[in-house]
């Protein structure tokens, strides 16, 4: 079962850079998709063989996520169950047979950390949310969680340890994450540096290879044993992100 998740950034203008193309030549079972910007029935995605399913923000233009799925799910939720968080479109939650899948857009701390204290709540509250789902079954969780974990996880450590994305509280929030059982899977397979999955579009960023790991899969510790790959799909362009996946052995 291939698990892929993307930032779009702006659906509207993904479909216009080649984002069905992008959907066939990536061929997930489940692509999961954040910053979706699209209110109720804005876009129209057509997408032979999979079932859709959104979750939009209150505001336009805002967040929000999708799920395209080859797999018809048991059940599909929308949000944590925390109204302060949930009306910004950023968690889906479907439940396959072997594991439940949750798709999340993470709040950016902002420029000058203005939603920093917010962010901390919603790490909190978003782990609590992961532990209550594994308490009947494995978790996959996957998205943009707007954090390089490690210094390995971003060129310029030293130079952004006070900025959104590489806080220390940000980074202890995804400590707490892996402490409490969940995997990193990109790096069960892979522990080098230089392997980024987003670009500010300044300074041609992306061509000069001046990233950040700010996309992931992270698994239950239960079902390392089925995960076959973990990858970053960063030939595929049509956003400042590219997809990130992950192969499970669904048998």
């Amino acid at each position: 079962m291939k698990l892929v998740s993307w930032n779009v950034n702006g659906l509207r203008a993904a479909i216009k850079s080649g984002f069905q193309s992008a959907v066939e030549t990536i061929d997930a079972d489940v692509l999961c998709i954040q910053e979706t910007r699209a209110g109720d029935g804005m876009i129209t995605v057509e997408l032979p063989g999979y079932r859709q399913y959104w979750n939009n923000a209150a505001k336009k233009g805002y967040s929000g996520t999708a799920v395209f799925t080859r797999v018809e799910p048991r059940s599909v939720t929308f949000g944590m169950g925390v109204p302060e968080h949930d009306r910004e479109g950023r968690i889906i939650t479907l439940e396959f047979p072997l594991f439940t899948l949750v798709n999340v857009y993470t709040p950016n701390s902002q420029r000058g950390l203005t939603r920093l204290d917010y962010r901390m709540r919603w790490d909190a509250d978003f782990l609590a949310y992961l532990k209550k789902l594994e308490q009947t079954g494995p978790v996959v969780f996957c998205g943009d969680l707007n954090v390089a974990h490690k210094e390995i996880d971003l060129k310029n450590p030293k130079a952004n340890v006070h900025n959104a994305g590489f806080t220390k509280e940000e980074r202890g929030a995804f400590d707490r994450i892996v402490e409490s059982g969940f995997v990193d899977t990109f790096r069960v397979f892979n522990q080098e540096p230089g392997h980024y999955t987003w670009w500010s579009y300044r300074f041609n960023a992306r061509a000069k290879g001046i990233g950040w790991r700010i996309d992931y899969f992270c698994i239950s510790s239960s079902l390392l044993g089925r995960l076959k790959d973990a990858f970053i799909l960063d030939h595929i362009t049509g956003s400042d992100h590219c997809p990130v996946g992950i192969v499970l052995d669904d048998g």
